[in-house]
């Protein structure tokens, strides 16, 4: 996702275009977006809590009048970032911005007097005005994508123009008998069951936005920079421990971000310049963010836009995607904390280091925070609460126990480090974060559901379907391999969240006609969605990472790739290991632990040491990776226990040798006892985007 939100000022060439605008202006230009901003922020979000807590009126309703507000906030926050046609004098970004707003405000208007008429008694037959409306709104939010996401908008254009003409199709694979620009409009607009306002605007106007709350409250007073401080503490003294900063850290951003791009930014900001002080090169500091903030996809209970659409796909509570991914993130997490940990003792040294002094209010902060994730998976899991207000009712709590802390420590303990903090500022920052993040996901969602909806026109879904049908006449592992390699494709073109909804509508029907387990089928494409995020060359994470480490974008994912590419492996053993997947409790903690001990292997395989004879070392470490592959693939459960108890005993005397043989012989780096590198403030990731990408 985006990184940050700034007004970007550029007075040098703003007051020198000729256009007369003056310092004064320029101030109350800033000001009144500021306030146009703040305002439709609080009319979506008392309009989101008041659905949240009723369920008035459905979801098909809501976002007939939301979406509206979405875009105009998106539009403000574009713009408010820099101007949208930076060709075009400010005049015209002016006059061009009030046109916008003012399609959002028709449309607003039309469907609130219009909606019952236009979703029920006009369906097929709508009027010229539903067309117009319908119109202004495809047009607006295909501009939008282009400025916000190009790929998508290309890929989009290139549907409509298949759509309408693909009857010139010299393939038979892409013949279809065409349609016309009124049926393209129709679809992705007034008729509300798909394109932009159909099921995906939908989610991200309801469980994802309420999901976002606790983020937004969060963010809002700073428990992340908070919680990094805190990890970074737990991560203790020794230099080689240092990138487990980053593990840490983006482990527990994850739980409420949602986003890889997101944790880069928020995480990567205080990590990457802390383990290059402490002698880590730039793009290895940079690829370990990039890996360790991926897992913010899969982190519950906030696991990404994916994992919103999984239980709609599946139609079953959200609890139950986020109950059966624990087991996937807790591998995630250890096996890539592992991996980090044998190369590191072979890059650093294991010299003392001075660990950081944690404010009393840092860790209140943090500790409010997962105490909030604990009070969300007792409402959810243990109460059965519904998502919409258990989230409702997990962001209030946050709310109330973060203003109660910082009224605590401004006006009662008088803490120096909150004396230039305001609470209302606090809460407008909130707000404001909660208002850029629905919007964005709002936006983007919307531009998927244009998408799918002229895939579902074309019938291009079915016959992609078809061919995966045939492959699996061969076998089933060739419907894998290649639904893997089409996923791969799409994700390296596309975010998480589109790489998800494709495969999930091109893959999943036809694994699960060759008897995959649904949920085993679902979550192979939910995987395969998260390592596209490293498909070269669109991984926003790493190019993040990388420029905050001043290093290759290409270096950084590659080494990433290297990072990650044993947990990779668990994206194929769910097939092996269902239970993972399929149940939760004792059986998906077997499951998971078996899975957890074979990648853990690979990796000691891959980045581990046995001793300084190199022959014998591979020979070592080649045995070791048979036995973890066993471990992870084949179908026999006794079989995978006997090698996962051999796997693990070889990996605990890898380990001891690893530590003698791996470290090097000088640091390569000075010694810095004093630690400055964590900042206490939250003025350095006050205004990120805390977006759940998926």
């Amino acid at each position: 996702m985006q990184s940050a939100r700034f007004p970007k000022l550029a007075a040098a060439r703003r007051f020198s275009d000729g256009t007369g605008y003056t310092p004064m202006s320029m101030l109350a230009r800033t000001f009144s977006l500021n306030t146009l901003t703040l305002f439709f922020s609080w009319v979506l979000l008392l309009w989101l809590l008041w659905y949240f807590y009723t369920g008035s009126g459905g979801p098909q309703e809501l976002v007939s009048r939301l979406m509206s507000i979405a875009l105009i906030l998106q539009i403000l926050f574009m713009y408010r970032n820099d101007y949208l046609y930076k060709w075009l004098p400010p005049r015209a970004n002016d006059a061009i911005v009030a046109v916008y707003i003012g399609i959002c405000l028709y449309a607003f208007y039309y469907f609130w007097f219009n909606f019952e008429d236009v979703a029920i008694y006009r369906q097929g037959s709508y009027s010229r005005q539903d067309f117009i409306v319908g119109l202004l709104v495809f047009l607006l939010v295909m501009e939008l994508s282009r400025l916000a996401h190009p790929t998508l908008f290309w890929i989009n254009f290139v549907l409509v123009i298949y759509t309408m003409y693909g009857y010139w199709s010299p393939l038979d694979f892409f013949w279809h008998p065409g349609t016309t620009f009124y049926r393209v409009v129709t679809s992705s607009t007034v008729e509300f069951s798909t394109g932009i306002y159909g099921i995906y605007g939908q989610l991200a106007l309801t469980l994802v936005a309420a999901f976002l709350t606790l983020a937004a409250a969060a963010h809002g007073f700073g428990a992340q920079a908070a919680m990094i401080n805190v990890m970074r503490r737990l991560a203790g003294r020794n230099r080689q421990m240092i990138p487990q900063t980053a593990v840490l850290g983006s482990l527990a951003v994850g739980t409420v971000s949602g986003s890889g791009s997101a944790n880069a930014v928020v995480v990567g900001s205080i990590t990457i310049p802390l383990m290059k002080r402490y002698g880590v090169p730039g793009a290895f500091a940079a690829a370990v963010e990039t890996a360790a903030s991926m897992g913010g996809l899969l982190m519950p209970p906030l696991m990404g836009v994916g994992a919103f659409l999984m239980s709609e796909f599946l139609g079953v509570p959200y609890w139950d995607v986020v109950a059966r991914g624990f087991g996937l993130a807790l591998t995630y997490y250890i096996a890539l904390s592992f991996a980090v940990y044998l190369l590191c003792v072979r890059l650093l040294p294991g010299t003392s280091i001075k660990a950081p002094t944690v404010l009393l209010y840092e860790t209140v902060k943090t500790s409010i925070f997962f105490l909030s994730v604990a009070f969300l998976i007792v409402l959810m899991g243990w109460i059965g609460i519904g998502e919409l207000r258990a989230a409702l009712y997990t962001a209030a709590f946050m709310f109330a126990l973060l203003i109660a802390a910082f009224l605590y420590f401004k006006h009662i303990a008088r803490d120096p480090t909150v004396q230039d903090e305001t609470l209302w500022r606090n809460i407008m920052l909130s707000v404001e974060t909660h208002a850029d993040m629905t919007s964005y996901l709002t936006l983007l969602l919307a531009t998927l559901g244009i998408m799918i909806g002229l895939f579902t026109v074309t019938g291009f879904i079915n016959r992609m379907g078809g061919m995966l049908l045939d492959l699996g006449s061969v076998h089933l592992t060739a419907v894998i391999g290649m639904a893997y390699f089409f996923g791969w494709l799409v994700g390296a073109g596309l975010p998480p969240t589109a790489t998800y909804i494709i495969g999930a509508v091109v893959i999943v029907g036809p694994l699960t006609k060759l008897g995959v387990d649904p949920w085993v089928a679902h979550f192979f494409v939910f995987l395969i969605s998260v390592w596209g995020e490293l498909s070269p060359p669109t991984s926003l994470t790493a190019a993040i990472s990388a420029r905050i480490a001043e290093a290759s974008f290409m270096r950084t994912m590659w080494e990433a790739l290297k990072i990650c590419l044993p947990i990779t492996l668990m994206t194929f053993s769910i097939f092996a290991r269902p239970e993972m997947v399929t149940t939760t409790g004792w059986p998906q903690f077997a499951a998971a632990l078996l899975v957890i001990i074979g990648v853990c292997g690979v990796a000691f395989a891959m980045f581990g040491r046995t001793g300084r004879n190199v022959a014998l070392d591979i020979g070592l470490r080649i045995v070791l990776a048979v036995f973890a592959l066993v471990t992870l693939m084949h179908p026999d459960d006794n079989l995978a226990r006997m090698t996962a108890v051999v796997t693990a005993i070889g990996m605990v005397a890898g380990v001891w040798r690893h530590r003698i043989v791996a470290p090097p012989e000088s640091t390569g780096a000075l010694d810095i006892e004093d630690d400055e590198t964590a900042p206490r403030s939250k003025l350095q990731t006050a205004k990120v985007n805390l977006v759940g990408e998926g």
